[in-house]
C-alpha cells in the first residue's frame, strides 16, 4: 500500500482479500501511520560514522523476486492515503547524498585492501562533481584500472525495500553492462548494509513501471 514493512517480516503476495480489506479501512481511518511515513522518509540524513571495518557492511543481495502476475489491489487505495514513501525517499538529498559519500568510503577501503592505493585516491563522487545527469554516482575501479561505475540507492528501511530507477539510469547501464553496478544500501540510519548488483538494471532487477508520459492523439 506504499509503506515500509516491518522490520523483519519480508512482504508476501499471497493473502486473503478480506484481510487486505480490513487493513485498508483501519489505515483510512488513522492518519498517524502516513505521518510517520513522511517523517521518515524526508528526515535530514547523515552520514554514520564509518565502523572500523566498513567493508562489512557488504552482504548478499536478496534472492531475485518472483513475478506476481495477480493484479494489484491497491491502487486506489494508496490514491487515497495520499503516501508514496519511495517517492519521498528519493527526493530527500541529505539521504542521497549520505549514503554515495558511504559508498565512496566503502570503495576506497576495498582498494587499499586490495593493494590499490592509488586508485583509491582517484575515486570520485561524479554526483556531486559532474552533477546528476551521469548516469552514476560514484566512479570506482576494478584492480585492473578499469572503471567501475556505481549508481548508489540508499534507503533508510530495510533490504527489500523497492527503490526507484530513472529512464536515465536504466540506459546508462545498458550501454555500460561491463562497467555499471548497483550498490544497494539500507537500513542506513541504524546499522548501514549493502548489497551490489552488477549489469543492466532491465535484468538484475524486476522493473514495475510506475509512471508513464500521456499526450493527446
Amino acid at each position: 500500500m506504499g509503506f515500509p514493512y516491518v522490520a523483519g517480516y519480508k512482504p508476501l503476495s499471497n493473502y486473503q482479500q478480506l484481510l487486505f480489506d480490513v487493513v485498508a479501512e483501519r489505515l483510512l481511518t488513522s492518519p498517524e501511520l502516513p505521518i510517520l511515513a513522511q517523517h521518515e522518509a524526508t528526515r535530514v540524513a547523515d552520514t554514520p560514522g564509518a565502523p572500523p571495518n566498513v567493508l562489512a557492511a557488504m552482504v548478499e543481495p536478496p534472492p531475485p523476486a518472483e513475478r506476481n502476475t495477480a493484479r494489484s489491489p491497491d491502487a486506489g487505495y494508496r490514491t487515497r492515503l495520499g503516501v508514496d514513501y519511495l517517492a519521498l525517499e528519493a527526493r530527500n538529498r541529505s539521504l542521497g547524498s549520505a549514503g554515495e559519500r558511504f559508498v565512496a568510503k566503502f570503495e576506497v577501503a576495498r582498494l587499499r585492501r586490495l593493494g590499490k592505493p592509488k586508485l583509491a585516491d582517484r575515486i570520485e563522487i561524479v554526483s556531486e562533481t559532474r552533477g546528476d545527469g551521469a548516469g552514476f554516482d560514484v566512479l570506482s575501479f576494478e584492480t585492473s584500472g578499469k572503471e567501475r561505475f556505481i549508481e548508489v540507492k540508499t534507503t533508510g528501511f530495510g533490504k527489500e525495500t523497492p527503490f526507484l530507477v530513472t529512464r536515465n539510469e536504466l540506459s546508462f547501464s545498458i550501454d555500460h553492462t561491463v562497467e555499471f553496478q548497483l550498490y544497494r544500501l539500507f537500513q542506513f540510519r541504524t546499522e548501514p548494509k549493502l548489497f551490489a548488483l552488477g549489469g543492466r538494471l532491465d535484468r538484475s532487477c524486476l522493473l514495475d513501471p510506475a509512471q508513464y508520459t500521456a499526450r493527446t492523439a
